[in-house]
């Protein structure tokens, strides 16, 4: 699947936003004049595992999400923030933003204008790359082969964390821009 398609899903098909309600928060953005404005999205998926005394102690799983809204005019900075990725409460923020940058002139922005990207590392999800069970025998493996190095070796712990992210950025130039890792 494709970088872009990728963050879509994972960010925008959840909440049931589309291109259109990005194009209209961003239009909202832009009915004052700005040097800068850019909408963030992201989603963050984590989980740790940590094996102590030969058991697992631990285990934690988290899902973040929020989005950004962010412009700029002058030596004026207009931010707000929201972990939650619905339209009126994005609107909200948009109109909150320009409150700060506040000048008087309307403009408007198609997307999108897709940006192209070098990958630098695979999109797969590391979450998802060992079941469970294989996340834990690899620990254990891990505490063995420790405990092998050394005789003194009295307490081992091993922990391990993962974390896959989905990052969804629009400009003000109708650039639309992603990043899976």
């Amino acid at each position: 699947m494709e970088l872009l398609a990728q963050a879509r899903q994972a960010i925008l098909t959840p909440t049931g936003m589309q291109d259109s309600d990005i194009q209209l928060i961003m239009n909202q953005l832009l009915s004052v004049p700005v040097d800068a404005a850019d909408i963030y999205f992201q989603t963050s998926h984590s989980e740790s595992w940590v094996l102590e005394g030969g058991i697992i102690k631990e285990g934690s799983h988290n899902i973040e999400q929020g989005a950004g809204v962010r412009a700029v005019a002058g030596e004026k900075t207009g931010f707000a923030y929201s972990d939650r990725i619905e339209l009126p409460v994005l609107l909200e923020a948009a109109n909150n933003v320009k409150a700060i940058v506040r000048q008087g002139q309307e403009a408007q922005v198609g997307l999108p204008r897709l940006a192209n990207w070098p990958r630098y590392y695979a999109m797969a999800n590391p979450l998802k790359s060992l079941g469970d069970q294989e996340k834990i025998d690899l620990l254990r493996k891990v505490d063995v082969e420790t405990r092998k190095l050394d005789s003194r070796i009295e307490e081992v712990i091993v922990s391990m964390v993962g974390v896959h992210e989905s990052i969804l950025v629009a400009s003000q130039d109708g650039s639309l821009a992603a990043d899976v890792r």
